[in-house]
């Protein structure tokens, strides 16, 4: 049974833990695997104790979670697959943090190198259609396959 707030408290910023315990994803879905008979006898106290002896629940929340099993005919063996995706709220090992550094660097390296053979074709391509010929006789047939598309 709850309490009823004061002014003071309603004004309060709310707190990450769940008010009412029989709310909590957790024990939601623990709850919901027991027959409701027994699973309704639980006290807010024991739910509480439950939750704690679980400890912090780090590995649910995912933006995507789906998991199932399947069976390969005249097999006699069932698969699981898990499928999760999320962000990652681990800590990084050494290794990891040298990994995503690397990552970022090499994803940096690769937009300016795209950004530069970007402005360097649009700088042919206008190059060519002002009329400029800096080597006569001499075409990389880009302008060519331009006007094709164009017109």
């Amino acid at each position: 049974m709850t309490q009823p707030q004061t002014e003071e408290q309603k004004h309060l910023p709310s707190s990450p833990v769940v008010a009412d315990i029989r709310q909590d994803y957790l024990i939601v879905k623990l709850l919901g695997r027991l027959p409701s008979s027994l699973a309704q006898t639980y006290t807010d106290e024991q739910l509480h104790g439950i939750k704690s002896a679980l400890g912090p629940n780090t590995w649910g929340g995912h933006f995507i979670d789906n998991r199932g099993t399947f069976k390969f005919p005249f097999i006699k063996w069932r698969f699981y697959y898990v499928f999760l995706l999320g962000k990652n709220k681990r800590a990084y090992t050494r290794t990891e943090k040298k990994m995503s550094v690397a990552m970022l660097m090499l994803s940096i390296t690769a937009l300016i190198l795209a950004g530069m053979l970007f402005g360097l074709l649009s700088l042919y391509i206008l190059k060519s259609a002002l009329g400029i010929d800096l080597f006569p006789d001499a075409s990389l047939g880009i302008w060519d396959q331009v006007k094709d598309w164009f017109g």
